[in-house]
């Protein structure tokens, strides 16, 4: 059995410069790795089955990627080889942190090393496409500025802070949000210059409250500490701090009445899943031990 932390993301920002005749849009993002996720342990079978577990409530199968994953590279692979898949959930669901995806994407990384598969990270990024605009990021586990869906990748380097995220506790669809009529479709194209010089925002963030108060009150909450931004399509809200003492101090703070989910993480600009890769899973059990997950 083999451990594997499967990483969350922000995005920094989030524009979009037009809608696509396939109904998709053009966007412009950052994408910021997080040193917190998912765990997914997987054990190679010889007899060719797949089989996935997973702690998410009411996940059907048909909407369960890491198994999707695992039989798309069976397929593409031809491998006669199966694997036992466990997933133990710490993402939140439809909370714009991209864990689907990066459940999908490590699934892919995680059975191409142990299937001894050998594939190049770009077919991998061109199967998990298929998944999900946001499984490449995950593929190639380094922050980057996207742009087309959100595959056109370009690896940058960033400043590695502390964030607080809180999850307050509401589903967001990004379908409807994707299909608002009172969405903002054509923002100008930005620079990473304009970014760092505080001229972007999240295109979806008022369409996000306007339709969950809970999102809302999340953002006016955190926003008294520090400047307070939504992620994705929502619903996780973020700040950003210098350290993890700022951030912890804030979190101690976090009212309980608004049954939030809420916690500290760092931003990395490699994955704990690449450096998995490099070291032997040694990224994952030195993060396992620090949130207290033990190995199963």
């Amino acid at each position: 059995m083999t451990t594997y932390l499967a990483p969350a993301k922000l995005n920094l920002f989030l524009h979009i410069t037009s809608r696509r005749p396939d109904g998709y849009h053009n966007l412009q993002t950052i994408f910021q790795l997080l040193d917190y996720g998912d765990v997914i342990d997987i054990e190679v079978r010889e007899d060719g089955q797949l089989f996935c577990q997973s702690t998410a409530e009411n996940l059907p199968p048909a909407q369960d990627l890491v198994l999707r994953a695992a039989e798309l590279l069976k397929h593409y692979s031809h491998t006669p080889l199966g694997a036992n898949l466990a997933v133990l959930k710490k993402i939140p669901i439809g909370g714009g942190l991209g864990g689907g995806s990066s459940d999908a994407a490590t699934t892919l990384l995680a059975l191409n090393h142990l299937w001894e598969l050998h594939l190049p990270f770009e077919t991998l990024a061109k199967l998990g496409l298929q998944l999900g605009a946001d499984v490449p990021i995950f593929i190639y586990g380094q922050t980057a500025w996207a742009e087309g869906v959100g595959e056109l990748l370009t690896p940058i380097t960033l400043e590695e802070p502390w964030y607080l995220i809180i999850y307050p506790h509401c589903h967001v669809s990004t379908k409807d949000i994707f299909s608002a009529s009172d969405l903002t479709r054509n923002c100008e194209p930005v620079t990473i210059k304009e970014y760092r010089a505080g001229l972007t925002t999240n295109v979806c963030e008022p369409v996000v409250c306007r339709r969950y108060p809970q999102v809302a009150q999340a953002l006016d909450w955190l926003g008294q500490y520090r400047p307070a931004r939504m992620t994705g399509t929502g619903a996780c809200v973020f700040a950003r701090f210098d350290n993890q003492t700022q951030a912890e101090a804030v979190l101690s703070q976090v009212p309980t009445g608004y049954q939030w989910q809420a916690f500290v993480t760092q931003g990395k600009n490699i994955s704990p899943m690449r450096q998995d890769l490099r070291n032997e899973t040694g990224a994952t059990i030195l993060l396992l031990n620090r949130w207290g997950v033990a190995k199963r």
